[in-house]
């Protein structure tokens, strides 16, 4: 039997693009740099953090690939001018993983290269399971170059708390998700409780090991799970902070990370590519339709 979701998740993509924009712009800084940057100077003007991304994944054309690394070389240099508290986020195959490692490789370099030039930094996402492997290899191998990189690991993956234990603990950095794509129940785990015990097994371990992490997830009865954790281990204050998605209501968490001196960075999307990311992030996880139908109409 077809879930409510799932129904919901193939009817949205009917609807006129128009209309569409107008239930997605809450969640979306905009399609261009200039309305990304207005949210950004907001956000930091009310105390938060921000990784920017462009939206855009799996870029078939070399051209493409090519001219989204170049845009995200002038976003270095307009944080840079605009003293911005911003980083961005990047996608392996929005700048050219999928056509081949040579121009993958070459664009992240240059993109390395402008972050240190302005001491910034670059957070590398993980994608789905297929190309787990390239990007913890590509993070190590470039980590080897620059400290002001950064990659992610996805809780409801059976692997992930190995992988992190095999890396070298020196100047590590990640964001721990729980994973939105949808996995084989081989390589994944499916019982929302089983992954919430194994992303604390991963914090805890960050945690102990002094490991930078940013805590990504909107999960309350979680974040209640973390905020216990904290209080066992009492990590030191710089060695972590929260991450949330730009527009997502979060009940009162994020007043409670600030007043209690938490850094809170917010994760804002912007860009052209808004309609065809959101459509494709439904088709990935179809239990998110139901959860944008339920803040649509919860206003």
């Amino acid at each position: 039997m077809i879930s409510f979701n799932t129904l919901i998740s193939r009817f949205i993509p009917l609807l006129p693009k128009v209309l569409a924009y107008q239930f997605a712009k809450r969640y979306v800084a905009g399609t261009s740099k200039e309305s990304a940057f207005k949210v950004i100077q907001n956000l930091n003007n009310s105390g938060y953090l921000v990784t920017l991304d462009i939206l855009g994944e799996h870029t078939e054309d070399s051209r493409m690939a090519n001219s989204i690394t170049e845009q995200y070389i002038d976003l270095y240099h307009e944080i840079n001018n605009r003293k911005l508290n911003c980083n961005i986020s990047l996608k392996p195959s929005h700048i050219g993983a999928d056509i081949n490692k040579d121009i993958f490789n070459t664009n992240l370099n240059k993109i390395i290269t402008i972050s240190d030039q302005f001491s910034n930094f670059v957070r590398v996402d993980m994608e789905s399971s297929k190309y787990t492997d390239y990007t913890i290899q590509l993070f190590e191998q470039n980590r080897l170059k620059t400290d002001n990189i950064g990659t992610v690991f996805q809780a409801y993956l059976y692997r992930t708390y190995n992988d992190i234990v095999k890396l070298d603990k020196k100047n590590l950095n990640f964001r721990l998700c729980k994973g939105i794509y949808k996995e084989n129940k081989d390589i994944s785990i499916h019982n929302p409780t089983e992954i919430n015990d194994n992303y604390l097994k991963i914090l805890r371990y960050a945690f102990e090991n002094n490991i930078y992490v940013g805590i990504a997830t909107h999960d309350t009865l979680l974040l209640s799970l973390i905020y216990k954790l904290i209080e066992e281990l009492q990590p030191l204050k710089d060695t972590f902070e929260f991450q949330v998605l730009y527009g997502v209501p979060m009940k009162g968490w994020n007043e409670k990370h600030i007043n209690n001196g938490y850094k809170i960075r917010v994760y804002v999307p912007f860009g052209d590519d808004w309609y065809k990311y959101s459509i494709r992030r439904l088709k990935e996880n179809p239990d998110i339709a139901g959860y944008v139908l339920k803040n649509l109409f919860s206003k």
